[in-house]
C-alpha cells in the first residue's frame, strides 16, 4: 500500500516543531515546507522537505503532488503591517488552496486561530462559546485569519474542498499564565485535534476550537467532537504553579481574561507584538 503523505506549510514553525514527532506513523510521510529548514528532531518519522514560501503557488502546487491531506501552518503568526499579514496569510492561503485544487488534493486544514473572535466576551457568551460564532477580529492579524477562514469556505462551496479550520488558542507545553488555563492547546491534543479532521469523513466546511478539555474553558468543544476530536489535557493540572505566580484568574472581571483575544483587543494595530 502506497505511503500517506500530509504536507505541513510553515513546518519549521512552534506548532509545526510541536507536531512533527506526534504525527510520525507508519505508512505515513510528513512533507515538510518552510523556507526555514526544518530542525531535526528525535521521534521524527519519514519526512521530506521543501524549501518554498507559502506565497509561490507553483512550487505549492508542486508540494501537493502525490500528498493526501494539507495541514495549512505557514504564514506571519504575529502581530505585523497589513501588507506583511495579508500576504503571508490571506494571499498564502488562496495559494495554497489553489495549489490544492489544481493538484486534487481536496482535504486541507487551515491554522486559524483565537485572534479571529478576539472581541467576543465570556460576559456576553456566559455559556460556551461556539467554534463557529461570527468573526470579531481583535488585530490585523485576526483579520488576515477571518480572510484565511473565508477563503476556505470560498474553497469548499466552488470546488467540494473538505476545509477544517482549527481556531488554535494557546498551543504550547505547558498553559502560559493564567488566559492559558481557559485556552490551552496541549501539544498531544493539538495532534489528535490534526488527525481527527485527517480522518473525518467528509467534513465539508468546519470551524472548530482548538484547546484542550480544560477545567476553566469557555470555548465550546462540541464542533471538534462533531469530526471526532477527543482531547485528554486539562490546563488545571498547571493550575496551582500559575497561581501561585500571577495569583487567581478572574474571568468574570479582568478585561484580558474575559474576552477572547485577551490583550491583543489592546496592542497597536500592525505593530510588532
Amino acid at each position: 500500500m502506497a505511503d500517506q503523505r500530509i504536507l505541513i506549510t510553515g513546518a519549521s514553525g512552534g506548532v509545526g516543531t510541536l507536531l512533527r514527532p506526534r504525527l510520525a506513523r507508519p505508512g505515513r510521510v510528513l512533507r515538510l515546507l518552510d523556507i526555514a529548514e526544518p530542525p531535526a528532531l528525535p521521534g521524527a518519522g519519514a519526512e521530506e522537505v521543501v524549501a518554498a514560501s507559502v506565497d509561490d503557488i507553483d512550487a505549492l502546487a508542486a508540494a501537493c503532488e502525490g500528498v493526501s491531506a494539507i495541514l495549512h501552518l505557514g504564514g506571519q503568526s504575529r502581530e505585523a503591517p497589513a501588507e506583511e499579514v495579508l500576504r503571508l496569510n490571506a494571499y498564502g492561503t488562496y495559494c495554497l488552496l489553489e495549489a490544492a485544487r489544481r493538484t486534487g488534493v481536496t482535504r486541507v486544514l487551515l491554522a486559524s486561530s483565537n485572534h479571529v473572535t478576539g472581541f467576543h466576551s465570556l460576559t456576553e457568551h456566559p455559556g460556551e462559546l461556539p467554534g463557529d460564532v461570527e468573526a470579531r477580529p481583535d488585530t490585523l492579524y485576526g483579520w488576515s485569519k477571518v480572510a484565511v477562514e473565508a477563503a476556505g469556505r470560498l474553497y469548499h462551496d466552488r470546488f467540494g474542498l473538505d476545509v477544517v479550520c482549527l481556531r488554535i488558542g494557546m498551543c504550547a507545553p505547558e498553559p502560559p499564565g493564567p488566559r492559558g488555563l481557559a485556552m490551552w492547546l496541549s501539544p498531544d491534543d493539538c495532534a489528535r485535534l490534526v488527525e481527527a479532521a485527517v480522518a473525518a469523513p467528509a467534513p465539508g466546511f468546519r470551524q472548530v476550537w482548538g484547546i484542550s478539555r480544560n477545567t476553566r474553558r469557555w470555548l465550546s468543544l462540541a464542533e471538534g467532537e462533531a469530526i471526532g476530536y477527543s482531547p485528554q489535557d486539562d490546563a488545571e493540572e498547571y493550575a496551582e504553579k500559575i497561581v501561585a505566580e500571577s495569583g487567581e484568574p478572574d474571568f468574570a472581571t479582568d478585561p484580558i481574561l474575559t474576552r477572547v483575544g485577551g490583550v491583543w483587543c489592546d496592542i497597536p494595530l500592525g505593530e510588532r507584538f
